[in-house]
This record gives C-alpha cells, structure tokens and sequence, in this order.
C-alpha cells in the first residue's frame, strides 16, 4: 500500500523532487489547530483562515473561513462570504485531511451554530470547493483528545476514521444532529457502501444494516492512530480504577470489507512504564511500519507529573489470538461490559529518553538507525539517534524558539527530499533541516556528531547527507552506537610480545573498504615489527618490537587510511600490571584509557577482564572520605550559556575536588573544578548547554565517586522588549527598568559607550530588571548606548537604547511658607531627559543644617520645568540654599531674591570695562601692524635672495670631480657571495665561510653530512623537503631565505643541480600562480625559490659584474661621495647639501664660504713638519668634518692613508706662531637650552688660507674617544640644524631667518647634473652587449622563462617582460646598485644609500611598462629623471629585443659554464657547516617532511635514507655545531 501510494504521488506531482532551502517559516493569523502535508504541499488550519503553501512554505493560496447561516436554526446552511463582506459565522475545521490519490482535502468541522460541516478542496487549488456537506465528521468542538485518519480497505477504498473524545462534563448547544459516540468509519466517495446510497451525503457512517462505530465504558483521550497493512492501530488514555488513575490503552482492528466487521475485530492492550505510576501518553509515531514486529515510540508523562515525560519504544505487534469485542474499555456493543478479562500488557523494550514536558515525537528509520523527533514544551526541537541494540546516542538541539513557544504535537518529515521537517510553534510553522551535517568541517567531526544522516564525502572532503556523495567514497557510523572512532586493546602474547588491536568504528562504502591501512608511529625508532598479519578493514594490528614498555606508557600515533579518507588518533598505553594503587573509580577509569581491563579490582592485559567503563561505577572507594551532602546551588536558574562564580552550600564540602553535572542532553557528564572551598560552601562554574532542560549536580571526591543530589534549571536566554526611561544624563546614575523575559538569569547590564558592567541591581525578576546607568566620558555631547546583556561569558545584543543627554540644569529657586512647612518650587531648563520627581530629591539647608524636602510633583511651562518639594516643620521660610540631588550629582541653588542687588551692581560695571577694554585693544592692534610689515618686508628680501642665489649657483657650479680614484678595491668572491646569499646573518656568514679543521670529531661529523648531502642530490626529496617547511605558518620569510641560501652553499660544488632543482621549483611556483595573478611572480621574497634565484644570478653574473659593471658603479659612489662633500652637511643628521633625495636634503644651512688651508703634517719627534698640502674645506665643517677631508686628500695625493683611524689624530691652528687645538666641543662652544652646537671653522674664526698642523694623538684607553660616542649624541649636540629650542633672536639672527626647503630643491638638479655621466655609463654597461651577447645566465634564464609562458599559454607579452624584470634588474641589479658594500671593501652611509636609493629608482622605471604622469605632486625623486626615462626606456627594449634574437644556449655549453664557475670556486665555503644548518631545520619539521613525502609517493628506499640520516645524526653525543 505504502509503494502504490508513493507511485501515485510522483504522477500526480512529478515536480515535487526539486531543491528547497532550509530554515525558512511561515506566520499565521491566530493560533495553528491542524498541520498536515503531502509531497507537494503544506495545509494549516487556524482559526478564521486555511492555507495551502508550497513545500518552501511560499503562500500558495489562503482561504477566508467567515461566512453566513441561512435557513433556518435546525437547517441552516453554511456559506463562505468575500473577505470584506458581512459575516455571521465562522467555520471551524476539527479533521484536516489530505486525500492525496483522490486529489482533494477533507476538512470538517462546525460552524457557530455547532452543526456539522464538511467540505472537500482542490489539493492543488484549496479555494476550489469541489464538495459540501453539512453532516458532523469528527468531534463537535475543538479538542486535542481526538484523531481522525484514513484507513484503506482492499475492496472499498478509503474510509475515514474518527475517534472522539469523551468527557463527562462533555454537553452540546447544538440543534443540529450530532454523533456522540467514541469511533465511526465514514465514506469518502458516493456510493460507497450500497446500503447508504439513502443517506444521499459522500460522508455517511452507516452501512450494511447497522451503524459502524464503537463505545467506550467511560472517558477516553485519544492520542494517535494509523494504519500498518491491514491493521488499524489507536492509542487512548482511560481512567484506572485508582482514584484520578489512567492507564494508556491500544486497540487493533482489522480493517475488513464490512464497516461492521472492522469494528467488531477490537482487540486490546494496556502499555505500561515500569516503575511508574499514572502514566499518561503525551504523543506518539510509528517507528517500524511493517507487518512483522511494528516498532512505536511514545512520550508518557509518569507519576502524575504533566511536565516529567518519558520516551519509550514499544513492539506493538498485535495478538490475534485475543478474543475479538470482548474489551473491558470499548466495545461494539450497546453497552460495554466491565466484566470482560484484564487487557493484555505490553513491557516496553527501554526508556530511550528522559526530559521535561516534551509534548510531540516523530520517528523515522535511517538504515539500521532510527532517528527521533522530539518537540517540548518550551519549543526545543530535540533530535535523538537510536541503534539497532536500542543503544541511544548523544541527542543534540536542532531547533528552539526564543519566546519558549510549545511544539505543536503534530510533526511531518518532507516526503521528497526527507532532509526537512514542518514543526509548528504557536502561530508559526518552521521548516528545519534534519541534520546539520555541513556544520562539521572535519571527517572526524563529521562522525561524532553521530549521526546517521551524515557521511564524509571523500571527493567533496566534506559532511555531507548520503545522497549527496555519489560516485564518491565516503565514511558514517557503523550499526551500533560506538563512543570512539578507533578503540583499541592491549594483549601480552605468549612469547611475552605486546600486541596493540585497533578497531576503527566506522562504516564505508564497499570500494574504500578494500583500499585500508593503518600507520604506527611512536618516539623513535622502528615501531612494530615486521612479522605482523596485514590489515584487514576494520581491524589492524602492532605487535611492538620492543617486549616492554616505558613506566610512564607510551604514546603512539595510528593513521588510518580508507581510499582518499584518512584520520588519525594518538594512544597511550601502558604495561596493565603497572596501573596499581587502591582500587577507585579513578584508577578504573585509567586501566581503561590506556586499553587495559578491569578485573577482580586489579588493571589486567585485555585478554583477561572487562573493557567496559561501566565496571568503574559498581568500584567502592576504599579512601577514608566523609561523604559530602548538597543543601543547595545559588543560582539554580541559569540560561543555557551557563553561569559563572555559581556558589554550592552543604555540609563535609572539604574533599570535594569537582562538581559534575548532566542534563538529558548530555552523553557523558561535565566536570568544573572548585574554588574558595570552605567546607560548608564552595565555587564553581555552572558549564553551558546546548538546550533548555534540568541538569543533575553532585559533588566528586578525589577516588573519582560522586555524593549528593542536586538540580539545576536551563532556561531560555533573556531578552529585553522595552527600557523606561529611555534617556539618562551624561553622569550617569539614573535608575533604569528593563522590562523582557528571563531577566533573573542577567549577570550584568553593558552599554555600548563604555566597558564597564553594572551588575548591582536594585531590584530583578524576571520580567524586570532595575539598576543604575553608567556615566558617559563626555559631559557635553548627545548620543545613543547600546544596551547588552552579559550572561555567563556571553554578550546578548538588547533590541533597547538608551540615549545619553547633558546633565539637567537647575538654575534657580524660590520659596514661600504654607502654614507650618516652605514651599519650594525649583525651576530646571527644559531638555529631553522627562525627568519625574522619582528621579530628584532636595535638601533645604538653614544655618548648616539639612532638612528634607518631599518631592509633590512636576509642572512645565514656557520650556522651564518647576519641581515642587515641600519642608514641614521648618525652622524659617528664609531658605538661602537649596541642595537638588540627580544620580550621584549634587546641584547647590542660591536663593535668587538674594542676587538682585549684585546683578544690578554688575550691569553698571559692564559697559565701562568694555569701553577700557576696546581702547587697550586698538593701541596694540596698530604697533602689531607696523611690525608685522616690517618682518614681512624683510622675509620677502631674505626669499628673493635664496631663489636668486640657486639659480646662479646652477648656472655658475661646475662640476669638476676626480674620475682617477686609483685602485677599485673590490672584494673577493667568497666574500660578495656571502653578503649576498647572508645579508642579515653575520654569524651564518661567518660559519659558512669558516675553514674546516681535521679535527677527529668533525671528521665523524663529516660521514654524518656526506649523507645528508647525498640525500639533498636527490631532487624528489628535496622539493618535498622545501614544498613541506614551506606550508608551516612557523616557517617565516627570513627561514625561507636562509634555507635557500643554505643550499646554495651546500650544492655550490654542483651548480648544475642545483638549476635544476631551482627549475623546478620555479615552475611548482608558476603553477600556484597561474590562476591568480601571474605579473606578480618573483615580485617579493616570499618563498624559498625566489631567494634561490637571487643567489643564483649572483654566482653567475660575478664575472660580467667585475668585468664590466664594477669599475662604473664605483666611480658613480666616488662620484656622489664627492658632490655631497662639495656643500655643508650637517654633522649630527647627515643631512647635506648636495643630495639626490630631498628626504635628505639640508635646506636649513646657513650662509657658508670655502676655505683653502695650508696643512702641515707632524714629522718625527722633535717638532718637524712636512710639505704644506693644500686642502680645500669650508666654514661651517666642523673639526671632525675638516679632519676627513685632510685625511681624504692625503691619501688621493699620495695613494696611501696618514693615518688608519681617523679619531687618532688631532688638530691645531696656526695664530701668529702660535697654535690652538681645535676640538668638538669646548668651553668657548654655544649652548642653546641644553644643546651643544659643535665647533666649526667659523667658530674659530680661521680665514681663508690659514695654516692647520696636524698630529698624532697619544693613545687613549677611554672608550670615548669622540662625542660621536656619546649615546645621546642627536640629542645633546646640534650643528646646522637649529634644536627645537626657544631662544633670543637678537643673539644669532642670522640662524633665524626663514628658510623654504623648496627654495633649495634645485641642489637636487645640481646634484643630478654633476654624476649624470656616470649615471648613463653605469646603466649602459648594465644592458650593454659586449661582443652583442648577453651573460650566458640572463640568456639561458630569460629563454626559460618564455618556454614556460609557451608552456602555460601565457601570449600577453607584458607577462613575458614583467618576469624578466622581476628576475634579473629587481632580483639582481637593484641589490647591487643600493649595496655597493657588497662589491667594495667599503662603508656606506645613511645618505649615501638615499642617493642611490633614488638611482635605483630611475633603474627600475626604464624597465616599467607603464607610462609616468609627471606633474605639480610628483615627488622629486620621479621627477629628476623624468625626461631621461624615456631614452632609458628604448635602451631597454633594444636589449630585450637582441637577448631574444641571440641564438640560444646549448645544454651542454651552460652546463659547461656551470661546472667551471663551480671549479673556479672550489672550496670557497664551508658546504659541511651549511648542511649541519639544514639538517637543523630537517630536524625541526621531521614529521612534516615525511608525511610530504608520504604524499608524493616516495620510494621506500629516498624514506629509509632521510630515517638513516636522522639516526645518525642523533647518534652523535657532542657536536661542534650544536
């Protein structure tokens, strides 16, 4: 019947399998009476209106229920009127049913009159009434105690049965006919049954001669009823013969051709609960529909409790071997008898669930599993999963309501998709998803959600329902309810081997099943040994190497791997015999953990007792305790987030270590440890919940036993609906009422404004909460706070503001007597605050006393609020002051008759202090005048003569500077390649270039690197190795240029792979990129190939690089060393000025002139000098300044240096014959505030041409040998640069005047001007082509990089140019143009390095294909070389275009290049001490590397080796390296 019924469903409608969203819902007017839904639509019934919706509950159509009675009371018929028309009536459905194979939907009730109604609508259109009757199906009046359902009968078709309640306090006004008895069979189609055609109605109940229906012997609720095949199944509740007893009945009946038969079939059985009294079924659903052993769950409420339910699983296969009509409850009869036998008994097969007033269920078969819905009385939607041994898994909340809305008791699964249920909650009916498989984002989250709708997809890698994951594997729950993914037990076999079995619990689909294996892997060594079974799903085994274990256990890591699906888990095990003590449940519980078993008191191997934690709860601790007894837990209300810092109060509390709770949604009970215990009281935290519900508390001893009984009480989260007042004043203070639901369970109130939380209430319930408001940090301003509810560590967002307003003004008061007492009335400015005179109170005060004033009420007018208080009793009605407290503020008011006389004192005063006021005022508006035009005069002149003066010093400076710089100190090539491949590294340089001695110990240390290099030759592990460190998130960017230098070290002897290897990791890193944003490739640094590239191009171009390159690039930095000491620089800040960049552009220099000095070197000991050497300097340099350049000229002159250390000499200047010493900083140096200006020649006052004596300083153990020393030194000294400092101008105006730093921007172009030459040289024998080829490097990698765009279909010849940019002037010419001290033996300075920073700049832009706007906010560093880009531009094509059209490089003849830059460097690094590096960073992610390689599909043999280089490697005891 169940097949023929879905058949006709998908002709009917072939449409229903389409996808719907989850989650949504739809509002009803009134209150929801009937829910019902067939495979295309859901029908609600309320109570003025019926509505059809789609099964995305889309309104489809809504039919209005109002209408008129016409005719007669007896007769009077019933019609549906238009929504706007007059009514009289209302019709009221009680039966709700879809007759899906006929099309149509019954729906009978009564209308106002209490006549019967019946109507049949259009399933697919309920707005067409195919069908009316007025005749009574169903009960009279709306009722929750009746069922009516359609039964099928072969021969006949359908019926539909109705049982109706029955009352004794039932009475009818009805003048219409009506059926009063408990069960009737009426037709649903004419004709039905011949012996009815009289009635003339498709609805009638008679047939065959006689009525078909049954009695009851008295009341009767019914619950549920349905049909299974040919039985008819109906569960009712009848009172016991205990006093207000009941006992819940089922009756079958055998649905036979004659309505009379079926009838006359009533058979019975009582179901009972065990153990409990007065059991009352709540509501019901089938389970099991089959013929054979039915399976039905129902909810009891037991013990006479409404609210304490129970869910219990009953076989209700019906005994046909019982007596037919022979019932002591119902009958066929006219009367029933009571003395027919005692029903049968059905025993329940479990109580599968226990919790607080659920009030619907609804069961459906999920393989081997069931899965129940469960609905509450507090609208939770509660799902539990049930296995094939009635073994009840973790249940979990799908759904609640926040108002704590009832479940309606109906619930109806989707019958297309079966992921969706329809639960009803008051007036809405919600759409839910069955299982929230998509919230589990991991595979072994996805199986313990335990929950049989779900699998892990293997080709989704996600949690999926079944059908979701087709032609895929994928992994879900095996039969039976299993607490963990892998289990596993501990064995000693005979030999006195340890065997560790483990089971994985999980079930897969029949591919994946054969493709099984499990890893195991410990601390070190080999594990398992060889000799074990293979394994075979779902079992595999280990049997240790090792006989023994550790005393402290060990721990092993199991992969397991099904297919494409792996998971793993950690073990501890442990030898069982060592798990000794006092046998507690705790030490129980450990034996267990560790895969041992529990027996006779004692851990034993797992052949050799029980593995069922169940054991441990039976354990009576031997520790002498004294058993703690609970007497109550402050709050025993919480919300299901929990509470913090609850306090537990009772008696020996002194032991307790834990408290732990359970709830009904709890698998396993929560622990919470304990604080500030007193022995009669003690704190702990009350853990959230995941629903609404009663929780079980006891106390735990530290033998792990559990003592007391106590309950806690989840509840909704609260919520708020309104706030009076809803303003306060910006200090706060102000009390407030919330008014919401479940407001007791609030910890704190939070606004939004500020961070601290009030939770000092004043008053609370759970409607109302009343406290204080926070003060704001602004006085002044308007604004709106948020209010938030803290619960537990939670923020709940309140639908409520309160709007902050600057504080009230009080501003006056008057008083007058009224008999005994003063009247106050006390005027306030008007503002939004509504102020009450429950906000104010007053205090009158007389001769320093206070006496109290009551508030009697509030007046306004003419935006003033007066509050009137009143003193009785007062002393006096001359009242001075007046105290008015808001909040925590405290206003003092003056009587304002007092006042008058001062403030007509005050009016006098006023016009004749403005009038001195405006003629103060006007004199020294004049002076200001006069001298603001003067200083504006001067500042004009002192402008004029600057931009004068730069441009005659433009067209006027020439630039003389010396090409002969004698010999180009470059560095040799082991150093360049270590600053290079080592620039922030010194003590990695330094190892890597050390010598490596023959010592013994590093001669074993170096059998340990000859395997590690022989493994780093092997490519496939060394991609996975820099694939693997790469993915760590602690792997940083400097680990990643320092693992690539590190290998450019170590494979230097072999540069031949080491491009290859650097290939192919290049092309993994094109591949990642390919799809995202290929112009950004070797851009930065990121990773590790990028740096490789970098070294690379280093070793490769360091001939070209001092062939051709190297003599250009030091004559530019000579050039600009130069040019910057031609003007002023600023001592302290470096500042010059003469620069390229304007960051380091002095434009606060002062005037300056040039001075030529004839200087005379100390010879010998006895006071004789040399040959005057002239030496050009200016006035401001200071003494150290003017040192350099003696020293600088010196050794240009002569070829060798005076001195090596510039601070050991010293100076003097010649006056007359006699000499002075010039230093820093000396007695006769300017002090400004607390800085010292360093000496120049102009404070000397030397002139032009004067003679300065140099000599040799004595040396000198200070360690500050110069005030460049000093570790403040830009703090405490200044020399061009003015400190930020006050000072008399009238002392050095000429250090004041105004300077314009734009003024000076054309030493910039002098500057630019003066090393232009060089500049263009540098560029050209950069992109030259000497003998018009390239450096075999640049072609051989630059045709590499075009095969590989080939080979991705990059055509965009951008890419193609942005890459070799990338590769060779980013990566290779830019670090060498701003580091020159990596080619020269060489100091840089900071302003040197802004020089060619902005050259690198120029560099880079000839390469850019983009076009530069110049323009007015251009900065000047674009700006100097913007016309020269251009030309720049066209050379750089030119150069790309003839590297292309070169002929390519042969294999063979780069690979030959290679080999000799390898030999020619031979033994130029320490390879030993780079590998020892790498093996440190092997080592660090050991277990990373191998599983990469796991995942590659390494050869067993390249795993062996890296697990034999690690095991030598430990080997060592002491390493020199370490």
């Amino acid at each position: 019947m169940l097949l023929l019924l879905s058949a006709l469903i998908s002709l009917l409608w072939p449409e229903a399998s389409r996808c719907l969203v989850a989650g949504v819902n739809f509002t009803v007017e009134g209150d929801i009476r009937h829910l019902v839904s067939t495979p295309n639509a859901v029908y609600i019934a309320a109570a003025e209106r019926l509505y059809q919706l789609n099964r995305d509950l889309s309104l489809v159509q809504t039919v209005n229920q109002r209408g008129v009675l016409r005719g007669k009371s007896d007769s009077a018929q019933f019609l549906r009127v238009a929504e706007k028309e007059k009514w009289n009536a209302t019709f009221s459905v009680n039966v709700l049913l879809p007759f899906v194979v006929n099309g149509t939907l019954i729906s009978c009730g009564v209308t106002d009159n209490e006549c019967g109604y019946c109507e049949l609508l259009a399933l697919a259109n309920i707005s067409t009434v195919l069908y009316r009757e007025h005749i009574q199906v169903g009960p009279s009046r709306r009722t929750s105690a009746s069922v009516a359902f359609l039964v099928s009968v072969a021969s006949r078709g359908f019926y539909i049965l109705t049982a109706i309640e029955q009352s004794k306090d039932k009475t009818s006004q009805s003048m219409c006919p009506s059926f009063s008895e408990t069960v009737y069979l009426h037709d649903t189609l004419h004709n039905q049954d011949k012996k009815a055609s009289n009635q003339g109605g498709i609805f009638s109940f008679s047939g065959d001669g006689s009525n078909p229906l049954f009695k009851s012997n008295g009341e009767a609720d019914f619950v549920d009823g349905f049909q299974i095949d040919s039985i008819i199944y109906l569960f009712a509740n009848v009172p016991s013969s205990r006093a207000r007893g009941n006992k819940v009945r089922l009756i079958w009946l055998q649905a036979k051709t004659k309505k009379i038969d079926t009838m006359k079939s009533l058979r019975g059985a009582s179901l009972i609960v065990p153990g409990r009294k007065d059991s009352r079924l709540v509501a019901s659903s089938v389970v099991l529909a089959q013929a054979h052993s039915p399976l039905w769950v129902g909810v009891f409420s037991v013990d006479g409790e409404p609210s304490n339910t129970e869910l219990v699983l009953f076989d209700i296969t019906p005994d046909l071997n019982i007596v037919a009509d022979k019932d002591q409850d119902f009958c066929s009869a006219v009367t029933c008898s009571e003395k027919h036998p005692q029903p049968k008994v059905l025993q329940p097969q479990k109580v599968l669930f226990r919790q607080t007033s659920m009030t619907s269920v609804l069961a459906v078969k999920q393989g081997t599993w069931m899965v129940i819905f469960i609905g509450t009385g507090d609208g939770q939607l509660i799902k539990l999963h049930v296995d094939k041994n009635h073994h009840t898994a973790c249940p979990t909340v799908l759904y609640w309501t926040d108002d704590d809305r009832k479940v309606f008791p109906r619930m109806h699964l989707d019958e297309v998709d079966h992921k969706h249920l329809y639960v009803a909650f008051g007036n809405t009916v919600q759409r839910v998803l069955v299982s929230k498989c998509h919230t589990h984002k991991t595979l072994r989250d996805c199986w313990s959600a335990q929950d049989p709708s779900c699998v892990w997809c293997g080709a989704k890698n996600s949690c999926t329902f079944k059908d979701e994951c087709q032609n895929s594997n994928w992994l879900s729950l095996v039969d039976e309810y299993q607490p963990k993914m892998i289990s596993y037990s501990v064995e000693k076999l005979s030999g006195g081997q340890i065997k560790l079995n483990v089971q994985t619990n999980v079930a897969v689909e029949q591919n994946a099943s054969s493709i099984f294996s499990c890893h195991f892997s410990g601390t070190s060594g080999e594990l398992c040994s060889r000799d074990g079974l293979p394994p075979k799903f779902p079992e595999c085994s280990c049997t240790l190497s090792n006989g023994t274990l550790p005393s402290k256990g060990m721990s092993i890591a199991v992969k397991v791997r099904l297919a494409s699906m792996r998971f793993s888990q950690s073990l501890k095990i442990m030898t069982c015999s060592d798990i000794r003590g006092s046998p507690t449940a705790a030490l129980c519980q450990r034996c267990i953990e560790v895969g041992c078993a529990w027996s006779k008191n004692v851990c034993s191997w797992a052949t050799a007792g029980v593995m069922n934690d169940r054991v441990c709860q039976t354990i009576q601790s031997g520790m002498n305790l004294s058993k703690p007894e609970i007497s109550s837990i402050t709050p025993s209300i919480v919300s299901f987030y929990g509470h913090n810092n609850a306090v537990m109060s009772g008696y020996n509390l002194s032991h307790v270590i834990r408290v732990r709770i359970q709830t009904n949604m709890d698998c396993t009970p929560r622990e919470s440890p304990v604080w500030f215990n007193t022995g009669m009281s003690l704190m702990f935290h009350i853990p959230a919940n995941e629903g609404k519900g009663t929780g079980r508390l006891c106390a735990v001893l530290p033998d792990g036993s559990c003592h007391g009984n106590s309950t806690v009480t989840y509840m909704s989260s609260p919520s708020c609906i309104a706030v009076t007042p809803s303003s306060t004043w910006n200090s706060g203070k102000r009390k407030i009422t919330l008014i919401g639901s479940n407001l007791e369970v609030v910890d704190a109130v939070l606004h939004s404004h500020t961070q601290q939380e009030v939770s000092l209430f004043t008053n609370r319930s759970s409607q109302n909460l009343t406290y204080h408001t926070p003060a704001a940090q602004s006085t002044q301003r308007v604004f709106t706070s948020i209010l938030s509810l803290k619960v537990a560590n939670e923020s709940l967002r309140c639908s409520q503001s309160i709007t902050y307003y600057p504080d009230p003004q009080f501003t006056s008061f008057t008083s007058r007597r009224t008999g005994e007492g003063v009247r106050f009335t006390i005027q306030k400015a008007a503002d939004n605050l509504e102020m009450s005179i429950e906000d104010v109170s007053a205090l009158g005060v007389y001769e320093g006393k206070d006496y109290h004033c009551i508030m009697k009420n509030k007046e306004t007018s003419n935006q003033t609020d007066f509050f009137i208080c009143e003193i009785q009793s007062a002393p006096d009605a001359n009242f001075r002051q007046l105290k008015v407290i808001y909040g925590d503020k405290t206003v003092l008011l003056q009587n304002t008759s007092h006042l008058l006389t001062l403030m007509l004192l005050v009016l006098l005063l006023i016009p004749c202090i403005i009038l001195v006021v405006v003629m103060v005022y006007r004199h020294q508006q004049r002076q200001l005048t006069v001298k603001m035009n003067k200083r504006m005069e001067n500042l004009e002149l002192d402008i004029r003569n600057d931009i004068r003066q730069g441009f005659v010093d433009l067209q006027t400076e020439k630039a003389d500077l010396m090409e002969n710089v004698g010999t180009i100190p470059f560095l040799d090539y082991k150093h360049f390649a270590s600053r290079i491949f080592f620039p922030e590294n010194e003590a990695l340089m330094a190892s890597c270039m050390a010598d490596v001695g023959q010592v013994s110990v590093k001669v074993h240390l170096d059998e340990c690197c000859h395997g590690l290099s022989r493994l780093i030759q092997d490519p496939h592990f060394l991609r996975s190795m820099v694939h693997a460190v790469e993915e760590q998130k602690s792997f940083t960017i400097k680990d990643k240029c320092a693992l690539a230098s590190l290998l450019t070290v170590a494979l230097h002897s072999n540069l031949s792979y080491l491009t290859e290897v650097m290939e192919a990791l290049l092309k993994d890193l094109m591949q990642k990129n390919n799809n995202t944003q290929p112009k950004m490739l070797l851009r930065r640094t990121e990773c590790t190939v990028e740096k490789l590239l970098t070294n690379w191009m280093s070793i490769c171009l360091y001939g070209f690089l001092r062939e051709s390159v190297g003599q250009h690039l030091f004559l530019l930095v000579s050039a600009l060393t130069q040019q910057i000491a031609r003007g002023p620089v600023d001592c302290v800040t470096e500042k010059a000025l003469y620069t390229l960049s304007e960051d380091w552009l002095l434009w606060q220099a002062q005037d300056f002139s040039s001075l030529r000095l004839r200087v005379l070197f100390a010879v010998g000991s006895d006071g004789g000098v040399s040959e005057p050497l002239e030496v050009i300097a200016l006035s401001c340099d200071t003494v150290e300044q003017v040192k350099e350049k003696i020293l600088t000229t010196f050794k240009a002159k002569f070829g060798f240096p005076y001195s090596s250390r510039q601070r050991s000499v010293c100076l003097e200047l010649d006056t007359d014959g006699s000499f002075i010493a010039l230093e820093e900083v000396d007695a006769s140096s300017q002090v400004i505030g607390e800085v010292t200006m360093l000496n120049t020649l102009k404070h000397y006052k030397v002139p032009d041409g004067a003679t300065i004596k140099v000599l040799s300083k004595p040396p000198s153990h200070s360690p500050q040998q110069s005030v460049k020393d000093d570790q403040d030194f830009s703090g405490k000294y200044f020399h061009l640069i003015d400190p930020d400092v006050d000072e008399d101008q009238t002392k050095s105006p000429e250090r004041k005047k105004l300077k314009l730093k734009e003024v000076h921007l054309t030493k910039l172009l002098s500057t630019k001007v003066a090393v232009h030459s060089f500049v263009e040289n540098l560029f050209q024998s950069i992109w030259g082509m000497p003998h018009c080829r390239a450096p075999q490097a640049v072609k051989y990698f630059f045709d590499f990089l075009d095969s590989q765009a080939d080979n991705m279909k990059i055509p965009d010849p951008d890419v193609r140019h942005i890459w070799k940019t990338n590769s060779l002037p980013l990566r290779f010419w830019v670090n060498i143009l701003k580091n020159p001290h990596f080619v020269f033996d060489m100091d840089k300075s900071p302003h040197l390095d802004g020089c060619l920073s902005v050259i690198a700049q120029a560099f880079m832009d000839s390469f850019s294909l983009s076009e530069t706007q110049l323009g007015k906010h251009t900065p000047t560093n674009k700006l100097l070389y913007g016309k020269d880009i251009p030309e720049f531009k066209q050379e750089v094509k030119a150069y790309y275009r003839q590297i292309r059209e070169q002929p390519p490089i042969t294999h063979s003849d780069f690979h030959s290049f290679l080999h000799e830059e390898s030999k020619k460097h031979e033994n130029e690094f320490n390879e030993a001490a780079a590998l020892k590096e790498l093996y440190k960073i092997i080592q660090r992610y050991f277990s990373e590397i191998t599983e990469k390689l796991e995942q590659n599909g390494a050869p067993a043999e390249l795993k062996e080796q890296l697990h034999q280089v690690k095991k030598t490697f430990d080997g060592l005891k002491s390493c020199s390296w370490s």
